[in-house]
């Protein structure tokens, strides 16, 4: 008792110490709650979840009422609670019909959304059919370019034309789940376009979505006409949000060099351009002799640039990055218009906690996880007060301030990077290790030299003189582009990893943020979390057998540490996405061809050797006729059967049987067969969610 008594009066004294911090924890406890939606299976937990959250605070206020551990625990457990109920009343409210099977209709529908997606050749329209009560209310369909006709603008009416499908649920553990994002945006079917679309009336009224809509598309039009090629494209995005331009090898090479962000307008772009404005505002302000005695130029000057970041995010698409960024930036203003420390991490906490209230969904991207992970790395580096004191700027010579602002960028660099590294792996199963030195270069070049001169080359275009500056942009783009391609082409530039186990991936995230949130000794105690975690993470084998939710496609890992893949044919996506589940490259052999491995027409069968056994592997690879008798027979000398189609009852494999009825139900599917063989199926990943009715 007497142990219990000092460890409580230790912590409360160590609470005291770090009282400053609380509040930095109210978006820590909303993403528990929100999290614990998502990683739960079904209703009764969430509910049970919030019971438990709800009985915790309780208790915590009465059984130890007046002291600092009681309260702080009592609204951390309120706010978990919030935030698994924001989420589910946000799932519920979002709900939508969705198409039942895949079906090709004919439809007139209004345009809610355009995007011209260049690099990959096509226009994506988000439609709601007017005349077509079987369809879903939102639906999304690809247009190839050549077939686009003018006039395909939010608030027109089409005539079309497609084949539509329900939204993909997660092809495999651990893939992306488009099947969640489409449930949020309320889409209920995507598809493509079969034969040609018919603009049958532009829009009968003008609204300021349409019309920004169209000024994106004119400015994302003219900025690629006047810088052609990956430049143009690059310019465009920095400009506009537009990124369908950029082709795909650039942006695997600025996503292999840690130089992605760059593309997506965030934080670092609304700072270069909140930051350009205000002290723009400021200078031609202090012109004038009268307004810098009798106006407060600070204020009007951060007025001017909160007006003009909110123009940008209006312009680059309003996604929620962007909206997140501009509520930080407005903040900032805020902070600098009332004379206050504007960047600390309470600012950083605030935007996170508007995001969260608004969009709760959000913390389950990367580009909440990514926004705010770098963000708030940066935050607590620079309030550290060592950190502040080695920086601060002080008289020195230039060669010394420039070393001292070279390592600023160094520091910050490393910190970022060791933030969003674990995200990257746990969501694209690949992190770029180089991104902190890419950064050096590419952070002031983009901020300091690309965008100036692209806005400077806009302004002058009014004159028709902005032909020198998109020259000088387009120099700068050109090396921007050089730096991505050898950064990633340099030999160790990326860390392959397989899916990691969504608990390791929340362990390492809570010992980091214990890290990066106190300020005392105790901080350091998040490293055991955070250690455990990676270790967790890097132990995980990777499967040896993974095969898709439709069952078409089948990946084995070789005993040479080769991937061998079922349909030699398979496109480029379904590669990529088995080679990055697997935590490798996408060089496949053919089963066929492997040591172990044989196929005929319509069966093929592999011997993989694991844990001391030889595992039986067979899978269909056709819709060819295979004989009754022949096919129960394969059956009983296998282990595992992999089939795209529905299997008589008599096919009974050693293990299991994972046809067309089996995989409808659970989803794609992850075996590990060394030592204690293991499953994992989408259906385990993705529970009972609202969305999950697509993986049954």
């Amino acid at each position: 008792m007497d142990r219990l008594r000092t460890a409580s009066v230790a912590v409360e004294a160590r609470l005291e110490a770090e009282r400053e911090q609380l509040p930095l924890w109210v978006p820590v406890g909303l993403i528990a709650g929100i999290a614990a939606w998502f990683a739960l299976p079904d209703p009764a937990s969430w509910s049970a979840f919030i019971a438990a959250s709800g009985g915790a605070m309780l208790a915590a206020l009465a059984f130890a009422r007046g002291s600092r551990v009681s309260g702080a625990f009592a609204w951390f457990s309120l706010f978990a609670m919030i935030g698994c109920s924001l989420i589910w009343i946000r799932a519920e409210s979002v709900a939508a019909p969705r198409l039942e099977r895949p079906q090709a209709a004919s439809f007139t529908a209004n345009i809610v959304r355009a995007d011209r997606l260049a690099a990959r050749g096509q226009v994506r329209l988000l439609l709601a059919p007017a005349d077509a009560p079987q369809l879903p209310p939102r639906v999304r369909v690809s247009v190839p370019l050549d077939r686009a006709p003018d006039g395909l603008v939010p608030g027109a009416t089409v005539r079309l034309r497609a084949y539509l499908m329900p939204p993909p649920p997660m092809a495999a553990p651990g893939a992306y789940d488009f099947a969640r994002t489409a449930w949020f945006a309320r889409i209920g079917a995507t598809g493509r376009l079969l034969g040609e679309v018919e603009v049958v009336a532009p829009p009968s009224q003008t609204s300021w979505q349409a019309w920004l809509a169209g000024l994106r598309q004119r400015l994302s039009a003219h900025v690629q006409a006047r810088l052609p090629g990956s430049e143009g494209a690059i310019a465009a995005a920095l400009a506009t949000g537009d990124q369908g331009g950029v082709s795909e090898e650039d942006a695997e090479a600025m996503r292999a060099s840690g130089l992605a962000h760059l593309l997506s307008v965030s934080g670092l772009h609304l700072t270069a351009v909140v930051g350009g404005t205000i002290l723009l505002a400021l200078r031609l302000l202090a012109l004038s002799p009268w307004l810098a005695l009798r106006v407060n130029l600070v204020l009007v000057a951060a007025g001017i640039a909160a007006l003009t970041g909110i123009a940008y995010t209006l312009l680059t698409g309003a996604e929620v990055p962007t909206i997140r960024s501009c509520i930080a930036a407005l903040l900032v203003l805020a902070g600098l218009a009332m004379g206050r420390d504007a960047i600390t991490l309470r600012l950083v906490a605030t935007g996170a906690i508007v995001v969260l209230l608004f969009w709760p969904e959000s913390l389950a991207g990367p580009s909440f996880q990514l926004s705010f992970a770098a963000v708030t790395a940066i935050v607590a580096l620079h309030e550290h007060p060592r950190i502040k004191a080695l920086l601060t700027r002080r008289e020195e010579g230039a060669g010394r301030r420039f070393g001292r602002a070279l390592l600023g960028l160094l520091l910050t660099g490393i910190a970022v990077e060791l933030a969003i590294a674990p995200i990257a792996l746990f969501h694209f199963h690949q992190a770029g290790l180089y991104g902190a030195l890419a950064n050096i270069v590419a952070i002031p070049l983009t901020t300091f030299v690309i965008m100036p001169l692209e806005a400077l080359a806009l302004l002058f275009d009014v004159a028709g003189l902005g032909a020198p500056f998109w020259w000088a942009a387009g120099q700068g783009l050109n090396l921007l582009i050089s730096l991505a391609h050898g950064v990633a082409a340099a030999p160790g530039a990326v860390a392959l990893m397989p899916a990691i186990p969504p608990a390791a991936f929340g362990l390492f995230v809570a010992g980091l943020l214990w890290i990066g949130l106190w300020r005392t000794r105790w901080r350091w105690w998040g490293a055991a979390p955070a250690a455990i975690g990676a270790a967790w993470a890097l132990v995980t084998p990777p499967p040896d057998l993974l095969a898709t939710g439709d069952g078409r496609h089948l990946a084995l890992r070789t005993p040479t540490g080769e991937l061998a893949i079922l349909r030699p044919r398979a496109g480029d996506y379904v590669r990529d996405l088995l080679a990055e589940l697997s935590g490798s490259e996408p060089d496949f052999v053919e089963i066929a061809a492997a040591k172990g491995g044989a196929c005929s027409d319509a069966l093929c069968r592999y011997v993989l050797r694991r844990g001391g056994r030889s595992w039986q592997i067979l899978a269909t690879t056709s819709r060819d006729f295979v004989r009754w008798d022949e096919m129960i027979a394969a059956c009983a000398a296998a282990d595992i059967v992999v089939s795209d189609r529905n299997l008589p009852a008599g096919c009974r494999p050693r293990w299991l049987k994972a046809d067309r009825a089996f995989l409808a139900e659970h989803g794609g599917l992850a075996f590990t067969l060394g030592g204690g063989a293991s499953l994992t199926s989408v259906r385990d990943q993705v529970g009972d969610h609202p969305w999950s009715a697509a993986t049954r």
